[in-house]
């Protein structure tokens, strides 16, 4: 299953290229099934993989004029609050075991599974319902970018992921940006918020596999390169809904199999 893995793993740098999120979205499921990690584990490992395969998509965008910096931060800001309070507070006051229905325990990783997928399967009805990515507000609204970020760094802190499926539409829609500079600028949150979860949890002193994450990142990242050019000569808005059903599987298999297949 390993080998599925570390090729899955270039799917990671393939989405967050194309379309600007996604990564962590796959991640999670990855570590977890493919490389059977322990999913408070693979949290951790998600926020380092997905941090730094977005960032050097940055680079790339940037040069492309595609990174709007004021926006950036604005969302940013507040997400790294969430993420601190929700990471290093409250994620670690989560009992293992939170209660047991007959004789199935609900555990914290079972928790944290069922939420992802369920997650999965909104940023897949999202992805695939049809949407005109060329329509923009009046003009910037900061205030609700602001609050937008604080959400995503909730989701961000709990789960690893990078949230890029609400980044995006936030950046659309209230920073009144274009699609190409959305995905640019999504990258830069992604990776300010990934980075600063993964540092946490280094601060609190999580075990960390160095060569492992850095074999899978690495993956990730000649994703991302490959994607970063596609994206120049690919419509995102078109691969988006192929994307959400692929996300949508996914989010009812794993459903399906922590309640089913235990």
């Amino acid at each position: 299953m390993e080998y599925f893995g570390y090729l899955a793993s270039i799917i990671i740098g393939l989405s967050l290229g194309l379309i600007g999120g996604g990564g962590s979205i796959l991640t999670i499921p990855i570590l977890v099934y493919l490389f059977k990690i322990d999913p408070k584990l693979a949290t951790t490992y998600s926020l380092f993989i997905v941090g730094i395969t977005a960032l050097s998509g940055c680079f790339s965008h940037y040069k492309m004029g595609n990174l709007k910096m004021k926006s950036a931060l604005y969302f940013a800001v507040p997400s790294v609050f969430s993420i601190l309070i929700i990471r290093e507070v409250i994620f670690l006051k989560i009992p293992n075991v939170l209660f047991t229905i007959d004789d199935f325990q609900v555990t914290k990783n079972f928790l944290i599974m069922i939420i992802f997928a369920v997650l999965m399967m909104a940023a897949s009805f999202s992805m695939i319902r049809k949407t005109n990515s060329n329509i923009q507000s009046a003009g910037t609204n900061y205030w609700q970018l602001a609050f937008i970020g604080a959400i995503v760094g909730i989701v961000t802190g709990f789960l690893g992921a990078g949230g890029g499926f609400l980044i995006i539409p936030a950046l659309l829609f209230f920073a009144n940006l274009p699609m190409k500079q959305a995905v640019g600028t999504s990258l830069f949150i992604i990776f300010i918020n990934s980075s600063i979860g993964f540092m946490g949890d280094l601060y609190i002193g999580t075990a960390i596999d160095y060569p492992f994450l850095l074999t899978i990142s690495s993956i990730a990242f000649f994703g991302m390169l490959i994607g970063t050019q596609l994206s120049k000569k690919l419509d995102g808005d078109k691969l988006k809904p192929i994307f959400g059903w692929f996300i949508l599987v996914m989010g009812i298999y794993i459903i399906i199999k922590e309640i089913f297949l235990k």
